[in-house]
């Protein structure tokens, strides 16, 4: 048997960029980003277009988008990016705390969608949420647009409730609200790869390709529950 070491294998770094017209928000971010291990702020921009040039450029894996900016706002430039670049996902990043603009966040394909008072801690684990394929959004804005528009929405007829289970149903109620797969397992008291398998019934059959995508299905068609 061979003696000669294998070289060990680099794990991978996460490129992020950072939009925001602002120059001490964007200075505020990459602070808060630099230094963390895995991860690589690779550019910046002052504008949503600059940010669509930068991930077209680059191919980052997440892109940090203020809402409002000028040029292109922040929405605007997360449908662009998501049309353009499948692999970069993007947070949005805002001072607006209105369950609209996170429902219009939501149809522009977002991932993330958090409030520009968060703290270094929940910044990265937002992050490192949606780099692992989850969606992380704000529970009290999610809250309170599930209340606004979980009964007012009409349910439409091309997806049934009854296709989903008890369960799913369950699940898709807590995926809805930015519920992480852990969080979602220990609420239900099962596993995490069973919540992993329900997520994936669940887009299946509401014949979405993410998390995000699910949540505002679930709101077209009224399949969720508000708090009594």
């Amino acid at each position: 048997m061979s003696n000669e070491l294998l070289p060990l294998r680099k794990a991978k770094i996460a490129q992020l960029v950072i939009a925001d017209d602002h120059e001490l928000a964007r200075a505020g971010l990459r602070a808060m980003l630099t230094g963390q291990r895995g991860l690589e702020v690779v550019g910046e921009a002052a504008n949503g277009y600059e940010a669509l040039m930068l991930c077209r450029r680059l191919q980052p894996d997440l892109a940090l988008i203020d809402v409002r900016m000028p040029v292109q706002d922040g929405l605007a430039t997360c449908r662009a990016i998501k049309q353009e670049c499948k692999g970069t996902s993007v947070i949005l990043v805002t001072i607006h705390e209105n369950p609209e603009y996170l429902f219009e966040a939501l149809k522009a394909g977002a991932a993330g969608y958090v409030l520009k008072d968060i703290s270094q801690h929940e910044l990265i684990s937002a992050v490192q949420g949606v780099l692992r394929g989850e969606s992380m959004l704000n529970k009290e804005l999610v809250i309170r647009l599930l209340q606004r528009l979980a009964n007012e929405t009409p349910q439409q007829e091309e997806v049934s409730p009854e296709r989903l289970s008890p369960r799913e149903l369950e699940v898709l109620q807590l995926l809805a609200q930015g519920q992480t797969n852990r969080e979602i397992a220990q609420n239900l008291i099962v596993s995490v790869s069973t919540v992993k398998i329900h997520v994936e019934h669940i887009l299946a059959k509401l014949g979405v390709s993410d998390r995000t995508q699910a949540a505002v299905r679930a709101i077209e068609l009224g399949l969720l529950q508000t708090s009594p």
